[in-house]
């Protein structure tokens, strides 16, 4: 039997795919509990304006799609059978991120805009 020498061994493979799953997992609950603090901390400030936490959810958001493409890039590279397929693979990833930032930015900065014009009256 003949195999690829940049072939990875599937036991290998298996304990890199777990352990995206465990990062992934331990990145939802730290979401969660980001999610909970921003709710605390609007309740317990009485001058945090609506606009102030549109802004910061929105960038929360943001932050947990782009922490879950990153998974969903780990889990693509982790099956790659050679070398140059993990390279599409990341410059797929890379193309599709440098267009949803250049959108994130574009929505938060109209955000940040409208946020201070209520500041300015």
């Amino acid at each position: 039997m003949t195999s690829s020498p940049f072939e990875v061994p599937a036991d290998l493979r298996d304990f890199a795919e777990k352990s995206v799953d465990q990062a992934k997992k331990a990145f939802e609950g730290f979401v969660t509990v980001a999610h909970k603090t921003i709710g605390a901390v609007d309740d317990a400030t009485a001058s945090t304006t609506t606009s102030a936490k549109s802004v910061s959810s929105q960038v929360l958001g943001y932050a947990e799609q782009n922490v879950n493409a990153a998974f969903e890039l780990a889990h693509k590279l982790v099956k790659a059978k050679d070398p140059q397929e993990a390279i599409a693979i990341q410059t797929e990833f890379l193309k599709g991120q440098m267009a949803a930032m250049q959108e994130q930015a574009k929505a938060i900065g109209g955000l940040i805009q409208s946020a201070a014009i209520p500041a300015k009256k």
